[in-house]
């Protein structure tokens, strides 16, 4: 049972001389994470110079011999069920082994670079891996740094003088490694290796997804890579499976948007459109949609590009243009399959918007999402897609609006009073109360934990129908869709008095539309 790399276990107590060895050794202070796995032991904590080590109920007691030997120290037990003991074991291993620290081991000779580039399983656990190539062990850090932080996406970019690495964290990008050169190319060939690509082809973009587990928590990483000058470019994207089956009260709708959607989600026909940039959150609110109306009593099939989250009783369907599978030629085939709802990942183009009507036209519940600013816009887009308004006006049943805003951290948010250029910029009085960031240990230093949707929404009734059929512009539709809601910049004014937000955030997202008003 010794703690070592491919030793074959075995429960021989201590003897004398091991004990001399241990009172000589240093302190390690953890467990390997394949060992507390599979023994069913996991390090809790260090306090005062005591530690604790939580033992799994029916696990050998045994193991804990070998746990003193390792850690040459003694420690508490705590003895937990497997439900607590998976708990400690994905908590303690999910932030243990930063990114930053596998870096500093990176210091690999130009000749030894090629053996890293072997094939490892597409479902490895990244913190039970047994191989201690450099280059394995820094993009498992990487990655695994990227989970606990809640990173978005990572982005590898090389450059003539080093390869840098940087994460978006609620929604900023932030660098975290700056590493040599001439370690862009085995990084990046064993990312496409794990992926799945043709590491040969350095001459064209190329898409892939990798598959891990992170202390038993499942996640789904989209690869892209794209040549530039000084090598590949990568961009992993982590998609977190838990995520999937968010509700829709958890949005952070208001309860008047929250009404305006349930209302749609409950016709039996029609479209409803999200809109807003890429990244603000346009597919979440899309699969929570998708949430309540997966009862088990209607046929609901989906056309995606790609497919981020798979969903149980959901039919999905990914596009591949390479064979001619578009979104308006995957649209037009599930039409035949007998569905009840249908999303489309986006409305790109005149002929997936006309189908996406006439599907709503034959009986179907359409969701789909659009690129624009606001709700407004959407209406305006599709006109330029040349749907003709009185079948828009016909079909349309709600459109949202949204963005996403860094949430302020409750425990270190300071009051302050809003100064001018806020103020005006925000409609708010001079002094008014708000907050801004500090940064603590509950946001690690950032002042910010987390992001906060931020909503309008349209419901098309009999005034807004008659608008669009008779090609009113965005000015009218918006002057009688928010006389008694709140649109973005409300919305955003709202959450900066709550003190959910700072008024930076506010103003970033709704400026165009304060100057407007």
């Amino acid at each position: 049972m010794r703690i070592r790399r491919g030793d074959v276990p075995d429960d021989r107590p201590p003897s004398d001389a091991d004990d001399e060895a241990m009172s000589r050794a240093p302190a390690v202070l953890d467990i390997p994470y394949g060992f507390a796995r599979q023994h069913g032991v996991v390090l809790l904590a260090e306090e005062n110079g005591r530690i604790r080590v939580a033992l799994r109920e029916g696990a050998d007691p045994l193991v804990l011999l070998e746990v003193r030997r390792h850690l040459a120290m003694s420690y508490e037990v705590d003895f937990v069920d497997p439900v607590q003991f998976d708990r400690h074991l994905s908590e303690h291993y999910a932030v243990e082994g930063g990114a930053a620290a596998m870096a500093g081991s990176f210091d690999v000779e130009r000749g030894e670079l090629d053996f890293i580039a072997g094939d490892i399983p597409s479902a490895e656990d990244l913190l039970d891996s047994a191989d201690d190539a450099p280059a394995i062990r820094l993009i498992n850090g990487i990655i695994a740094e990227a989970a606990r932080q809640g990173v978005s996406d990572i982005h590898i970019e090389p450059y003539e003088t080093a390869l840098v690495i940087r994460m978006r964290i609620d929604g900023m990008l932030q660098e975290k490694l700056r590493m040599p050169a001439h370690v862009a190319p085995v990084v990046v060939s064993r990312i496409k290796v794990m992926a799945r690509l043709d590491i040969a082809e350095r001459r064209v973009p190329q898409d892939g997804r990798i598959g891990l587990t992170l202390g038993g928590k499942l996640l789904d990483v989209r690869v892209s890579t794209l040549p530039s000058r000084a090598g590949e470019r990568v961009v992993l994207r982590i998609l977190d499976k838990e995520s999937v089956g968010i509700d829709l009260e958890l949005l952070g709708m208001s309860p008047a948007v929250h009404e305006i959607v349930g209302n749609a989600l409950g016709e039996p026909n029609g479209i409803i459109l999200v809109t807003g940039p890429t990244g603000a959150g346009k597919t979440t609110t899309l699969y929570a949609c998708l949430k309540r109306l997966n009862d088990g009593s209607r046929n609901i099939l989906t056309v995606e590009d790609p497919v981020e989250y798979a969903v149980d009783g959901v039919g999905q369907t990914q596009v591949n243009p390479k064979v001619g599978l578009t979104f308006a030629s995957g649209l037009r085939a599930i039409l035949r399959q007998d569905p009840d709802t249908v999303m489309v990942g986006e409305i790109r183009d005149s002929e997936t918007a006309e189908i996406a009507v006439q599907a709503s036209l034959t009986g179907h519940l359409v969701l789909s999402t659009v690129h624009t600013n606001d709700a407004v816009g959407a209406i305006t887009r599709l006109r330029d897609m040349k749907v003709e308004p009185f079948l828009l006006a016909s079909t349309l049943r709600a459109v949202v609006a949204q963005r996403l805003v860094r949430r302020l951290c409750p425990h270190c948010r300071e009051a302050i009073h809003a100064d001018g250029s806020a103020a005006s910029l925000l409609g708010f009085d001079q002094g008014t109360l708000v907050y801004q960031p500090v940064g603590c240990d509950h946001c690690n230093q950032t002042g910010f934990v987390g992001r906060i949707g931020v909503f309008e929404a349209i419901r098309v009734d009999d005034t807004i129908r008659r608008a669009i059929n008779d090609g009113g512009d965005e000015t009218i539709i918006a002057r009688h869709a928010f006389l008694n809601q709140a649109n973005l910049s409300s919305a955003a004014r709202a959450l900066v008095r709550a003190g959910e937000t700072t008024p930076e955030e506010a103003i970033r997202i709704s400026r165009r539309e304060t100057e407007d008003a």
